[in-house]
């Protein structure tokens, strides 16, 4: 059985996280009108920047010393994004009583406060994202990024392993 090369992967790979960010802002956000809370937004960032490794990997495809360290990246990159998923979804299991406050609009943030100060609010999250907006075969969207990254994670160690 012939596997698609490691140039085919990563640009694969790269069109779904364009296709997921697509989702994101044009159903979600425009059709449906839900707002993206923090982590919804560092979520966004980390999809965007898997995308971004596996689109530099596809178009240089390197040799197999800079293919494993593009798939060492895009991995990496993917269980950070994963930890904001997980992030998120233990936000939306606490109890209404213990869900933290909820904060400023993304907009607000960068207008109102430094750089580094709009990032660390953004990492932490908020009351908002405890909210559950949506879901879909009982999984929230948090759930399904999580999968999404659990699968780019998998793609990655794939091509890292390869021989």
């Amino acid at each position: 059985m012939n596997l698609p090369n490691n140039q085919t992967i990563s640009l694969s790979a790269a069109a779904i996280c364009g296709g997921l960010i697509a989702i994101a802002i044009f159903y979600f956000q425009h059709y449906l009108g839900l707002e993206p809370c923090y982590l919804c937004i560092t979520q966004r960032v980390f999809v965007i920047a898997v995308g971004v490794i596996f689109l530099v990997s596809g178009l240089h495809n390197p040799a197999v010393t800079g293919q494993r360290i593009y798939a060492g990246l895009a991995t990496l990159t993917a269980f950070g994004g994963s930890f904001f998923s997980i992030k998120q979804l233990w936000l939306q299991g606490l109890p209404e009583d213990q869900v933290p406050a909820c904060g400023p609009p993304v907009d607000y943030l960068f207008d109102a406060f430094s750089a580094s100060e709009a990032i660390s609010m953004l990492l932490r999250g908020d009351g908002n994202c405890a909210e559950v907006q949506w879901q879909l075969l009982g999984i929230s969207m948090p759930g399904w990024v999580l999968v999404s990254f659990i699968a780019l994670a998998i793609v990655g160690l794939f091509q890292l392993l390869r021989k």
